[in-house]
């Protein structure tokens, strides 16, 4: 191990692996831009390199690029990831309390403290953690995507029954395209590029950043939405005692939701926001400025990125969009992940767990050091201010897919945006109910398919009863804090 240490803390590894993160930091700082493209773009340009090094660069960009997303979530409602959306719920209050500056370091330190986390248990107990993902079935995911769709009742803020409306209505708006099973087109209109459905990017960056866009232009003061203080970055000693237990709560659930292939950060950052809520001392904070919501989702999603890790390294079955990609760039260099790298290939495999908790490491100052030039972006007049956005906008909704539909579905979920912050309807719902609608309608069907039409298979099946009986009371203790709240 420490051979291993040595190797991928050389000069020129460490240069490439710091390079990686900067670039992976800006790739998620810029809406659209997700942290997958961003490794896919840069696959090309390893071939030419060594294999250590050429991982090093990626792997750096695939931490960099899930911190990066929390950057413009905190300072422009606007998630840079996917991963990043419920950084917003809590991340741009926050900002607009003249705190940016602490946002953006609370994201940093939580986020890096996550990916150690899931980078150590990686390194441990990777293969016991990879059988344990094994058995997760078609009754298990449903279970767990019906586990996350409870977090809509932590969600709805003021009226449950408009965040349960907001839930459905994601849920219709994830069945538009093609269905799961039969492969028949759904609710497309004849429009072929309805066919895959709805883009999750350009339905983020529409709800959140041209909807708020929007919004505040409507707002009767017109300097509202500038935020005059950026404020200090560190937390005091009081505040680090208040993210200490989300913040291990996240570490559990990021790491485990992310060894769940197909899953992702998105749903982990939710579930971890969901806990944080329940076990705070304070929930009426929540959506308001909340760091505690804001350290648990940070966390959780920058969790994902060791818990996807362990699928692809033991059993090459990529744990999430990133590690797919990162998967083809280690058999374009000869390496084969599963049991027999564990076996054969032993020293590159420690060097990889090394480089992987260095690329997180570097993290942390290159974010800290950034943190208040990050932050000075929303001190811009917003004649100048939200004609970015805007741009920015259009140009990552259109680099997803090279679309100009996708551009048009952003326009329109923007539009949408506005008019659910116009009316107090809550966006967090409606986004969870996208982004879990599909897991939830494939694993039901094939669930019931696979029992030939029993529904006693989610009673019969331990993992999945436990987590719908979790769901139940999720909801059960988020309606008796309401109640108590009065």
């Amino acid at each position: 191990m420490t051979e291993a240490l040595r190797e991928a803390t050389t000069g020129s590894t460490l240069w490439l692996m710091l390079v990686g993160v900067v670039a992976g930091i800006i790739i998620g700082a810029l809406p659209g831009l997700t942290a997958t493209m961003g490794v896919a773009l840069l696959v090309p340009f390893t071939f030419w390199l060594p294999t250590l090094p050429a991982l090093m660069v990626l792997l750096g960009v695939y931490v960099g690029a899930m911190y990066g997303g929390a950057i413009p979530a905190v300072l422009i409602r606007t998630p840079g990831t996917p991963a990043a959306a419920a950084t917003c719920l809590d991340g741009y209050p926050l900002a607009q309390m003249g705190k940016a500056g602490l946002a953006i370091g609370v994201s940093c330190i939580t986020g890096v403290i996550g990916g150690v986390f899931s980078t150590l248990v990686l390194m441990f107990a990777a293969p016991q953690v990879a059988r344990f993902a094994l058995r997760f079935g078609p009754a298990e995911y449903f279970a767990l995507a019906v586990f996350g769709l409870s977090v809509i009742a932590s969600l709805s803020e003021r009226s449950l029954l408009r965040g349960l409306l907001m839930g459905v209505c994601g849920l219709l708006l994830a069945t538009i395209g093609m269905d799961p099973i039969t492969a028949v087109p759904r609710f497309t209109f004849g429009v072929t590029d309805l066919l895959e459905g709805l883009a999750l990017v350009p339905v983020l960056v529409g709800v959140f950043a041209l909807g708020e866009v929007l919004y505040q232009f409507s707002l009767p003061e017109p300097d509202r939405s500038l935020f005059r203080e950026i404020g200090r970055v560190l937390p005091s000693r009081r505040e680090y005692g208040r993210i200490t237990v989300p913040t291990l709560l996240a570490c559990i659930t990021g790491t485990f939701i992310g060894a769940l292939p197909g899953v992702g950060g998105d749903v982990a950052s939710f579930v971890a926001y969901d806990q944080a809520k329940k076990v705070s001392r304070h929930p009426e904070e929540f959506g308001k400025g909340s760091l505690e919501g804001l350290a648990a989702a940070e966390c959780a999603n920058n969790s994902v990125t060791g818990g996807a890790m362990i699928p692809m390294l033991t059993l090459g079955i990529p744990g999430d969009a990133v590690t797919a990609v990162i998967l083809g760039a280690l058999m374009v260099h000869g390496v084969r992940p599963g049991p027999d790298l564990f076996e054969k290939q032993t020293h590159l495999l420690a060097a990889i767990f090394m480089g992987l908790l260095v690329a997180n490491l570097l993290v942390l100052p290159v974010g800290l050091a950034g943190a208040k030039l990050f932050a000075q972006t929303v001190r811009a007049p917003r004649h100048y201010l939200f004609p970015l956005i805007v741009l920015l906008c259009v140009v990552g909704s259109y680099a997803v897919n090279n679309s100009l539909f996708d551009v048009s579905v952003m326009l329109l979920f923007g539009l949408l945006g506005w008019g659910l912050r116009r009316w107090s309807f809550p966006i967090a719902p409606l986004v969870l109910g996208l982004i879990l609608g599909r897991m939830v309608e494939e694993n039901l069907r094939r669930a019931l398919i696979l029992s030939g039409g029993s529904c006693t298979v989610f009673l019969q099946r331990p993992l999945a009863l436990s987590l719908l009986m979790l769901a139940l009371l999720s909801v059960a203790l988020t309606l008796w804090q309401r109640r108590k709240r009065g």
